[in-house]
This record gives C-alpha cells, sequence and structure tokens, in this order.
C-alpha cells in the first residue's frame, strides 16, 4: 500500500512502522462512526479511538479518544497547558486535516496539529484509529501512534 491509500497509510508507510488497514462496509445510516468500526470489525469498542478536532486558544488541536467515551474539553485544554477548550468547527476540521468527518485520521493530516492522546490508549497492544476515510481503519501500537504523532499521553475521556 506504500505507493497509494491514504495520507494515513502512506504516513506510517513511510515511517516503516507495523500496521493493519481494515475495510468494512460504512452505512450512511450509522449514528457512531466508532462503534460501527468496533461492531464490523469485531473488536472491542475500547480498543477503537475516535479523533476529534478542538480549538484551544484560537489554535487547532487534536484529541484521539475511545469511541466508548466523550472528550472532556477541559482535560484537553489542561493537558496542553491551557484553560479552556471548545470542539473546532467541523469545516475547519476537515479543511486543516484534509479528511472528512468520521474519516479524520490523527496520522497524515495536511497540516500536522499539535496531538493528545488518552492514556487507556496504552493498556493495549494496538489500537484502531481511521485510516483516512470512512469505513477504513488502520490497526497501530500506541506506542507508534504517540511517536507518529508527536502526541502527549493524557487522561482525556469522560463517561
Amino acid at each position: 500500500m506504500a505507493g497509494r491509500g491514504t495520507p494515513a497509510t502512506q504516513a506510517l508507510s513511510r515511517a516503516r512502522a507495523d500496521f493493519t488497514v481494515h475495510e468494512y462496509a460504512h452505512d450512511p445510516a450509522s449514528g457512531s462512526y466508532g462503534l460501527e468500526a468496533a461492531q464490523a470489525l469485531g473488536v472491542a469498542p475500547e480498543r477503537v479511538f475516535k479523533t476529534l478536532v478542538a480549538q484551544i486558544d484560537g489554535a487547532l488541536h487534536v484529541a484521539v479518544v475511545p469511541v466508548t467515551g466523550e472528550l472532556d474539553l477541559k482535560a484537553l485544554a489542561a493537558a496542553v497547558g491551557k484553560k479552556k477548550a471548545a470542539m473546532a468547527d467541523p469545516t475547519l476540521a476537515e479543511r486543516t486535516t484534509g479528511y472528512v468527518r468520521g474519516g479524520i485520521s490523527p496520522l497524515g493530516q495536511r497540516k500536522r496539529l499539535p496531538t493528545v492522546i488518552d492514556r487507556s490508549a496504552e493498556s493495549f497492544a494496538t489500537v484502531f484509529v481511521s485510516a483516512g476515510r470512512r469505513g477504513l481503519e488502520v490497526e497501530v501500537s500506541p506506542a507508534d501512534l504517540v511517536r507518529l504523532t508527536n502526541a502527549t499521553v493524557a487522561a482525556l475521556a469522560a463517561g
């Protein structure tokens, strides 16, 4: 997949990271992209992470949290030394990352954004994140995900 694929899979290939691509038939009527991925792939939803874009003091940041929980915006702000965060405008998030909502990957973004990954990822040998489009997930070690996104690891999930 080195010569083709998505920017996320190309970034993983360039970095010589171990990863597995998992494709499934995305249902446009699905209410949750992440829970749909977990069910379609037959993996525990705690191992599937969603990529969210938030705005902190005017700058965009990426939060990677389990699909089973919500992003604690206060915890995200604290993880980067700020007081307040808000979800970014979806159109701005898509334009900045180069991905569509439901397919935003923490890897291979058009503009690399500061990233914070929920600490729970470290309890798994591999986790699943979007590979850059709906219906496509990439399985990667948390250590590689942290390394390739230059991420901070913090407790971000609420619920």
